[in-house]
Parts: structure tokens; C-alpha cells; sequence
């Protein structure tokens, strides 16, 4: 199977990209960069960026990039995919050039969402300095956070992930707003890292691409005052402050420029594989995280 080792980075878009520059600089408290080849580098570690932001007319995710560690396990991951008679697609020089990397290979899963494979990012040690004075998020070796993504192909996507692109399962939560109906299915994924779920499967279509991603800091005192700048930049809340049950995360969620949530969280539960059981939790959260209000 492929060794991804984390979530990389992600591609989104949007018409007038000064939405997302302002986004990120006044709210998530990330640096911005112009990205060559035209688009936006959101940077929030030592890398250059973590976060491509793409023009277009559609605002959506549009790609995951999932990092591989080595040329070898680049190439191993490519014979796993023929192998498997998944179709692949080398990303041209310009895409490259643009995401960083060394080389890098686009598929799309059953459900059509796209992913990206990479090697060999490329760094220019440049320090994380934040424009409202967060310390630092917590990435390294795993990875920018989370991303969470429909699969209204729910067994096919899942097999997909698990089979092809080599993710566990952490837990998984049947969601049922309708006791009469069948639940709702969201799975949630590890890969070669201590997050407690790089990447989740939510049974249902998502306009955005995306139903959210997630970026987590190193303390209670820096959940609230992003909750602050929200409130000052008028950005619309998606979920109250709470605590989830499965990863711990305490957070917030609020919507993106390119229409899909985004989680600002702290606390996240870091896992050690060799000693987890897999398991279904009944309740999203131990508290708070009301739902309702982003739909008001």
C-alpha cells in the first residue's frame, strides 16, 4: 500500500483571491505569499505554504496533497496504483514548480475527489512569523491538520482509501438525524503519523468539495482569540465552541472564502497505533459544537 505520511497541503479556489488573503492573515493569523505561477502560498509553519489558493470562478476545494517520504515510496506508490488499476496522471512542470515538490501525481477517488501525491518538499528555512501574533500551529511530521471529505460513494471511497491509498481507521460515528432512516456514515482515518485522523469520509455531497478542514495551535488562549477576530471580520460562525469525543479537539468552526468549514482547534489527541482499538462513538462531541448555528 502507499506510505502517506501526512496531509501536505491543500488547493482551493476562489474568483477574487484578496477574500482569502484577508481570511488568513486577519483571522487565522497566517502569513500570505504570492505563489508562482500565479494564486496565494498560505504559510503557518517553516514551510512555504500549506495552503494553495488558486483564481477560478467556482469558490471550492478542489485537492488534497498527501506527502510520501522518498523517491522510492513515490515510485512504489505509482506501481501500487497501476497495480491496482487505479488511472494517474504526473502533475506537469508548472504544477511542480507550484506546489514545491520534487514530482507529484494526481488521482481521483469514487466519490471525485481529487488527491495529490508528493516527494521532497522544498523549504527556504524561512521562519513562521504570524501577523496577529500566533506563537505556532501544530504541524511537523504530522502534517498541516485534517481534512474531511463526501463520499456519497461511501463503501467504494472508503475502500479506496484504506486499500489504495493505505489510511486506517481511527473510529467511526453514524450520524442519525432520522431515527427511521439509515445513518449517516463518517469514518475517520489515520496515516503514518500521531493525528488522530488525518483524513475523514462523510457519506453525503458537498457543494464546496470539502465538508472542512482542520488546523490546530498550541493553547487554549489562542482558540479564543481567533474566536475574537471572527467576531471582529464578521466571518460566519459554522459551530460553537466545543469538545469533540473521538479526537479531543477543543475548537470552533467557521466558513472559508472557498465555501467549506474550517476548524480552529486545540488539544488534539495524538495516538500511539500499536496499542489503538478501532471504535464507534454515539455523539460528536462531549460538549458544545452547536451545529444549528451555521445554518441560520
Amino acid at each position: 500500500m502507499i506510505d502517506i505520511r501526512g496531509l501536505s497541503y491543500f488547493v482551493s479556489q476562489i474568483e477574487n483571491l484578496s477574500q482569502w488573503q484577508r481570511y488568513a492573515e486577519d483571522v487565522l493569523g497566517m502569513q500570505v505569499h504570492p505563489a508562482p505561477g500565479g494564486g496565494l502560498y498560505v504559510k503557518m509553519d517553516e514551510r512555504p505554504f500549506r495552503m494553495l489558493i488558486v483564481e477560478g470562478s467556482e469558490a471550492r476545494y478542489l485537492a488534497s496533497g498527501w506527502e510520501l517520504a522518498s523517491e522510492q515510496a513515490f515510485s512504489e506508490a505509482l506501481h501500487h496504483l497501476t497495480q491496482a488499476g487505479v488511472e494517474w496522471e504526473l502533475g506537469s512542470a508548472a504544477e511542480v514548480e507550484q506546489r514545491g515538490v520534487q514530482a507529484l501525481a494526481t488521482l481521483v477517488d469514487p466519490s471525485g475527489n481529487r488527491h495529490e501525491l508528493s516527494w521532497g518538499h522544498r523549504s527556504d528555512c524561512q521562519p513562521f512569523v504570524s501577523p496577529q501574533g500566533v506563537p505556532r500551529f501544530v504541524t511537523g511530521d504530522m502534517g498541516l491538520g485534517h481534512t474531511v471529505l463526501p463520499a456519497p460513494h461511501f463503501d467504494a471511497t472508503l475502500a479506496f482509501a484504506k486499500d489504495v491509498l493505505g489510511f486506517g481507521l481511527s473510529d467511526m460515528f453514524n450520524f442519525r438525524p432520522d431515527p427511521a432512516a439509515a445513518p449517516i456514515r463518517i469514518h475517520f482515518l489515520h496515516c503514518r503519523n500521531a493525528r488522530h485522523h488525518s483524513l475523514a469520509l462523510a457519506e453525503y455531497p458537498v457543494p464546496s468539495g470539502c465538508v472542512h478542514v482542520m488546523v490546530e495551535v498550541d493553547s487554549m488562549t489562542e482558540v479564543g482569540r481567533a474566536h475574537d477576530r471572527l467576531l471582529a471580520h464578521d466571518v460566519r460562525l459554522s459551530a460553537t465552541l466545543g469538545q469533540h469525543l473521538n479526537d479531543r479537539m477543543t475548537s470552533f468552526y467557521m466558513k472559508t472564502p472557498s465555501g467549506f468549514d474550517l476548524e480552529y482547534g486545540y488539544g488534539g489527541l495524538q495516538v500511539d497505533w500499536a496499542e489503538h482499538s478501532a471504535f464507534e462513538f454515539t455523539r460528536v462531541s462531549i460538549w458544545g459544537h452547536d451545529f444549528s448555528v451555521g445554518q441560520q
